[in-house]
């Protein structure tokens, strides 16, 4: 038994080396056909064919519904980085 899968292995591994080499040439030229084609349309890609496009709509994300699915009114805890919109304060400010 060991004989028949030491003669099996270089197959197998030649097998599996043709079958990733093909999947990287199928690869790469979907991008060189990609960067060959026209700049001004965006390109489609298979994963979003029928989709319609999102450009424009609003997106609510869960941690904003409550239990019934309705927009919360509770305050929410927000974080702000000094520096964002504030100048930049000068040696010796009191603020």
């Amino acid at each position: 038994m060991p004989a028949l899968l030491a003669d099996l292995f270089p197959f197998l591994y030649a097998l599996c080396f043709l079958a990733l080499l093909w999947q990287a040439f199928r690869i790469m030229s979907r991008g060189f056909n990609a960067a060959s084609g026209p700049i001004d349309r965006p390109p489609t890609v298979a994963a979003n064919r029928g989709r319609d496009d999102r450009t424009g709509r609003l997106t609510i994300h869960p941690e904003l519904l409550d239990a019934d699915g309705q927009l919360t009114r509770e305050d929410l805890l927000t974080v702000r980085f000094s520096g964002d919109n504030e100048p930049t304060p000068f040696p010796g400010d009191p603020a």
